[in-house]
């Protein structure tokens, strides 16, 4: 819907980096917040925060590349071309680079993994949250046609020549279901947070909840690559369904360690 909040000739500040930028900078300020609540270091959380970003970012990348991979290998300048640098990539590739880094990280700082992953859960959610309204603006990640009275067309012409979303179609909002979808498990995971029944089920209830939204989401969004695994599910949905259960875990793991759930003191 708006692709360029700013445009100087050839230069133009993109609504998506902006929106993702502030989403990082409000889940770091409240990752770092949640971390001083939970008596952790929270110089070392917020650093793990940064670390984290910049696998995430890598991650996001190489999971496109990988997904388009014979487009690239046919068309190798692609990839330092500006619009793929100006592409967010997919999202579990970030998330999936960002846990590497982070147990690495956890494990070599002595930070307890559990707790600490638990201060993510909500500023996650929250950032996710502020960088799908990202998308909606850029109009990448759109969804399959929609007659439905909340479908959105899109009539920018640089947004189509950017991400390629087609114009003049009643779509699916996809991005606007998954902002509100991640702000609200914001809202139930800063709730749960001070109500927590044992270090591990924040996290994994972002986990199990994320995973859900998107897997649910996947069956409306449009997709313009192929289907590695065939089948009805795409490679989004497969991953969804993989962290629903690492989320199941970690939730069964955290009640289990705590003996049945527990209030805990809010700061």
């Amino acid at each position: 819907m708006l692709p360029k909040l700013i445009s100087f000739g050839d230069f133009f500040l993109p609504a998506y980096g902006v929106l993702v930028a502030l989403g990082f900078l409000a889940a770091l300020w409240l990752t770092g917040r949640l971390a001083r609540r939970s008596g952790l270091d929270p110089d070392a959380v917020t650093n793990l925060g940064v670390y984290a970003a910049l696998a995430g970012l890598a991650g996001a990348k190489l999971l496109m590349f990988a997904q388009d991979m014979d487009y690239y290998i046919s068309n190798p300048r692609e990839i330092f071309s500006l619009s793929t640098l100006q592409a967010g990539g997919i999202f579990y590739g970030g998330l999936i680079g960002a846990l590497v880094v982070g147990v690495l990280y956890m494990r070599r700082q002595r930070l307890p993994a559990l707790e600490t992953l638990d201060a993510f859960g909500p500023g996650l959610a929250l950032g996710q949250g502020i960088g799908r309204i990202g998308c909606f603006a850029a109009g990448c990640c759109w969804g399959q046609a929609c007659e439905r009275a909340w479908a959105v067309t899109f009539t920018d012409v640089e947004a189509h020549r950017l991400v390629g979303v087609p114009l003049g179609v009643a779509i699916h909002p996809t991005q606007l279901y998954e902002a509100a979808g991640a702000l609200a498990i914001f809202g139930v995971l800063y709730w749960w947070f001070g109500r927590s029944s044992g270090p591990g089920t924040v996290i994994g209830l972002y986990l199990m909840l994320s995973g859900m939204t998107r897997f649910a989401v996947e069956f409306v969004r449009a997709h313009e690559q192929g289907n590695p695994f065939g089948g009805p599910l795409s490679v989004a949905q497969w991953i969804s369904a993989g962290l629903l259960v690492l989320g199941a875990v970690l939730y069964k793991k955290g009640r289990t360690m705590a003996g049945g759930p527990k209030l805990a003191q809010t700061a």
